[in-house]
């Protein structure tokens, strides 16, 4: 068990008589933590614990009953649909609650109330970004509508049933570890927690650095290192796709332009963003494809990897519905699954609907702001962050109005986030700001029948945007790049813009009825792996950068595959094969100067000449390829970048290979700081030589092969290493249909088969436990590290007595 090695370790650190009731190591006293009755030992579940219980609780309007399955996955059966709700919140609570209350704090700025003065920065950041602002917005939205409100409604009550039976030796063991108590929870919450996710997915943005490379470099330069289509993309909606007539028109300003900043006024150091690989894969082939005839969807969303999971596994079966997937703890519903009739699975949309404007305030009061030739009123929101052990600390944001929406000054000269030396004043436009109602989409989903019911579902959503994948037991398959987005000008929201006048701003959103979507394509499939969703003959600009590695590689597979069944998806789903290399690698071994090499670079060149492109576990060419890949591109664009400011935009991967492959006298190999010309080979054997030295010290210390290198692990959301799972020997990697990074990859794998009893396998990197002393704290991961996945069980109200049943809850009022 993970808990006695932790907290012996502390122990022995600190000294047991000087520490035992003080917060020096912990911050609960370690007498506290030790106490047979109330500390971490009540956390150790017995083995056989049963889950079973009758439950009596107010709130509730009829009977539900709850079947576990051996996994401690939850078959929920309610008479009436906001019961399943309540008892969805009941569970979640249950197995989840520190989870769901750190990820809600972390999203509102409130860390510093548990973490003290060191968590202030984060949370001055988020509060800033907006994050309460806009989930206020949201749940007045939502609550307009009587299904959604009530919903959370029942949520929130079966969140808050569960808190009230807990005492001190009951309560989860982070807790206890950190000397704090849950609070309540509110609809508010779940709201606050869905715009954590669309922080996840559609805040990242790369807007400062592009600013600067602008500045720094030409016209032509910029744009050959930061093009906006790439020649290899094979977009989502495919080539040569008839759009629908334009019916908005946005023009650029006379003479736009960004506003530069130069590393004097701006500096960055490592800045807090999203990953900016939160992508995924899905697909769903029509049944022309399949050996059953039926269509089959799969989906693998490509997320942190944390314990305990993002996801909950469940079953929701009431009178209107029957669903079964992954919800989130801290919302309603099914989030990615199945049901009766159809299924459905998401992929990060990845377009930029964050923006920056340079905000001029009339004078250091900033009480009023110059729009359009006028000074504007300022508003203010005054936070107050809780710090633990210190006083509060008040935070004036002022909000300006642009156009109809108002936007805070994220930035400004009391606040410049991780950058410093700021002397200016940045407000941030962000859609997920706007008015919008997210779990209307996956209430609809839970209940869909048809591509009519999915199409009217998936409009409500809009941010985060996503490709929302559709398959249907009629035969029926189908993608949207549905959100709600911005009808850009070409270049729009690259960089940072002047926020004096009305010309910079959004003029209008992409009309729903020309959002990108495809149904029953001829070619027999959908997929999306977040790339870009469509080639230059779509009228708007989408932005610059877009992976398009994964989806090439899934649409050659999916092109030539037929009778295809679920165990081919899970193999594809589980593919290791590096495309990037496939392209890549051929420049590498062609101009290779062998006779430079000496007899332990030969015998790593070999590597690379024999690898079959695959990032298998026990790969040591895959190591090599990686290592030499990035000594080349440092090789290449180093010199370019040596007076460049600290704030700056790195090339795009895609841009350097696909430079060489079009020109062998790529003007960014010679080295400008020599007297010498350099040459493609002079670059790449100088990389491969860099990458040779350092594969010697991995192999030494026996790291050189691809799963022992990359080290994919699942971490504990506190970065708790005893509670953690790494080094777990999990092959793929950024540009494999198996995205598994260091700590970042397929969160939930899944494959559903729509035949007339549907077949659906899943499996993600966790367990359906929150505690770290539970046998179902991390039972998946070993089975996900293998690309194993477990049978879904849609279970029937007939199969009550099934041997699959391991133990049962009752709730009723």
């Amino acid at each position: 068990m993970r808990i006695i090695p932790f907290l012996a370790s502390a122990v022995v650190t600190g000294g047991l008589v000087t520490v035992l009731n003080t917060s020096l190591v912990l911050p609960a006293p370690l007498g506290k933590l030790l106490s047979p009755q109330h500390g971490v030992w009540q956390n150790a579940e017995p083995v056989n614990k049963s889950f079973s219980e009758d439950l009596k609780l107010p709130g509730l309007n009829g009977k539900t009953d709850v079947y576990f399955d051996e996994r401690l996955v939850p078959h929920i059966f309610a008479e009436q649909e906001n019961d399943a709700y309540f008892v969805q919140g009941y569970l979640h609570a249950k197995f989840r609650l520190w989870q769901m209350e750190l990820q809600t704090f972390a999203a509102a700025g409130r860390v510093s109330e548990i973490l003290g003065e060191k968590g202030l920065q984060h949370d001055r950041e988020f509060r800033r970004l907006g994050m309460v602002y806009a989930a206020e917005i949201a749940l007045a939205e939502g609550e307009k509508d009587p299904v959604i409100k009530s919903e959370c409604d029942a949520y929130t009550a079966g969140v808050n049933a569960y808190i009230e039976t807990l005492t001190e030796s009951s309560l989860p063991l982070e807790y206890k570890l950190i000397g704090f108590k849950p609070e309540k929870w509110s609809n508010l919450k779940s709201f606050i927690f869905l715009k954590y996710m669309s922080y996840d997915l559609a805040a990242r943005e790369d807007d400062f650095e592009m600013t600067n490379a602008r500045g720094f470099f030409s016209d032509s330069v910029f744009n050959r290192l930061f093009p906006a289509i790439q020649d290899s993309l094979d977009p989502i909606i495919p080539k040569g796709t008839v759009f629908a007539p334009q019916k908005i028109f946005p023009k650029a300003p006379v003479g736009a332009d960004s506003v530069y900043l130069n590393n004097k006024e701006l500096v960055m150091a490592e800045a807090s963003q999203p990953d900016r690989d939160n992508g995924s894969n899905n697909w769903a082939v029509s049944g022309s494809k399949t050996s059953t005839g039926a269509p089959i969807l799969c989906n693998d969303p490509h997320l942190g990897l944390n314990l305990p999971s993002l996801w909950y596994e469940l079953q929701l079966s009431v009178p209107g519905f029957n669903a079964y997937g992954v919800s989130f703890p801290g919302a309603p519903g099914v989030i990615i699954g199945y049901n009766d009739s159809c299924a459905f699975g998401f992929t990060n949309g990845g377009r930029d609907v964050r923006e920056y404007y340079e905000i001029k305030f009339r004078d250091e009061k900033r009480e009023e702001y110059s729009f359009n030739g006028e000074w504007k009123k300022t508003k203010w929101r005054i936070d107050t962050i809780g710090i633990k052990g210190k006083p509060d600390f008040i935070d004036s944001v002022a909000y300006v109005q642009m156009g109809n929406d108002w936007c805070p000054v994220m930035f400004d000269p009391t606040f410049s986030g991780k950058r410093t030396g700021n002397k200016k004043n940045y407000a941030v436009r962000w859609k997920a700001h706007d008015a919008s109602n997210e779990l209307k989409i996956f209430n609809m989903l839970n209940r869909a029948k048809n591509y009519a019911d999915y199409q009217a579902a998936v409009t409500n959503l809009h941010t985060p945007g996503q490709n929302c994948a559709f398959a249907c037991k009629n035969g029926d398959i189908a993608i949207r790049t549905q959100g709600e987005w911005p009808a850009k000008w070409k270049g729009q929201g690259d960089f940072v813009m002047p926020g004096t006048d009305s010309s910079y701003l959004w003029q209008g959103m992409i009309p729903q009825d020309e959002v990108p979507y495809q149904y029953n394509p001829e070619r027999g499939f959908i997929s999306s792996a977040n790339q870009k969703p469509v080639d230059e003959s779509y009228p708007y600009y989408l932005g610059r950068n877009y992976p398009p590695y994964r989806g090439i590689y899934i649409n050659k597979r999916l092109s030539a595959m037929n009778n295809i069944t679920p165990q081919d998806m899970m193999q594809l789903q589980t593919d290791n094969y590096d495309v990037f290399a496939e392209t890549a690698l051929p420049v590498f071994i062609k101009n290779m100067k062998l006779n430079e090499l000496n007899a332990e670079e030969k015998k790593y060149f070999d590597l690379l000449v024999a690898w079959d492109k695959r990032d298998d576990v026990n790969s040591q060419a895959a190591t090599i390829f990686d290592l030499t890949w990035n000594h080349f591109d440092d090789t290449v664009y180093n010199d370019e970048y040596a007076k460049a400011p600290a704030v700056i935009m790195q090339p795009f991967e895609s841009s350097l290979v696909e430079g060489v492959l079009k020109d062998s006298a790529y003007p960014f190999l010679d080295n400008i700081s020599t007297p010498q010309k350099e040459t493609l080979a002079d670059q790449v054997t100088a990389a491969f030589k860099s990458a040779c030295k350092k594969a010697a010290v991995l192999a030494s210390e026996g790291k050189l092969e691809w799963a022992k290198y990359k080290h994919t692990g699942v971490n504990h959301l506190a970065r708790l290493a005893p509670l953690s799972r790494l080094n777990l020997p999990i092959g793929g990697g950024n540009h494999c249909i198996n995205a598994a990074k260091a700590d970042h990859g397929p969160s939930w794998r899944m494959v559903i088969s729509l035949t007339a009893k549907t077949e659906a396998y899943g499996v993600y990197p966790g367990g359906q436990s929150g505690n770290p002393g539970s046998k179902f704290y991390d039972s998946f991961i070993d089975q996900w590290a293998a690309g194993k996945y477990y049978s879904l069980w849609m279970m029937t109200a007939a199969e009550k007595t099934d041997a699959r049943v391991k133990w049962k809850m009752t709730f009723s009022k």
